[in-house]
């Protein structure tokens, strides 16, 4: 898919937007190599065949619980889905490290907020998970709301963005939430609000459009292309 034909509906981005909630894991953060693998070794930790890559990239973005619960074998009972579950976490957290940040993230989020912008995050990480991202880049100045997994519904459930919402003292349609899967723009449909997807994650352009997104960007950078600094800045 083109540019051009991505690019067309950037007039249905919705022009009084105050409030832009950001997925973590395939948009801010380059993660979701490190993901799979991590999922990939807590089933054979535990004497399982790992699941298909392209398989455990397409549960990024749910909750543990419900990732585990999609990948398992039918006849796997629940003590041993929670045990792979915690393997995860360990291979997971071993490499936090070792993560990046998307190109221009930064430097596109410090103007977001020059711009008169306020921003949250959305994402399947845990509490814990998402804190341990936000100290290591410095991220906490960005985001004075964001809400997880384990203290709300999973993706695609609107909770995550409704209580957003509701803490900021905004209105769904002043809201914008920006993801790489198709749970993002399904949460963002779920609770009535615009989305715009990203390609750099783990959903190809066409799928976040077929699931409703208005448009699909190729850089983080891009990001402000539809975010023009507020009439008051």
């Amino acid at each position: 898919m083109s540019r051009k034909k991505k690019l067309k509906n950037k007039a249905l981005v919705p022009q009084d937007v105050q409030l832009i909630l950001f997925d973590c894991d395939g948009t801010l953060t380059d993660s979701h190599g490190a993901i799979a693998k991590a999922m990939q070794k807590a089933f054979t930790d535990h004497g399982f065949t790992e699941p298909d890559y392209q398989d455990v990239l397409g549960i990024i973005g749910l909750s543990l619980i419900a990732a585990v619960e999609r990948l398992a074998p039918a006849e796997m009972d629940t003590q041993t889905k929670q045990r792979i579950g915690e393997s995860y976490a360990s291979n997971y957290r071993a490499t936090e490290t070792s993560l990046a940040l998307y190109p221009h993230v930064i430097e596109t989020l410090e103007t977001l907020s020059s711009r008169g912008y306020l921003m949250g995050v959305v994402t399947g990480k845990s509490r814990g998970g998402l804190v341990r991202v936000l100290d290591q880049f410095d991220l906490h100045r960005f985001f004075p709301v964001w809400k997880t997994a384990d203290c709300c519904h999973s993706k695609p459930h609107p909770a995550m963005v409704l209580e957003c919402i509701d803490e900021m003292g905004m209105d769904a349609a002043r809201t914008v939430v920006i993801g790489d899967s198709r749970f993002d723009i399904q949460m963002a449909n779920a609770a009535g609000i615009a989305s715009l997807g990203v390609s750099f994650g783990v959903e190809p352009a066409d799928v976040l459009l077929g699931e409703g997104a208005i448009t699909v960007i190729d850089e983080f950078k891009d990001i402000l292309n539809f975010f023009p600094p507020q009439p008051s800045t």
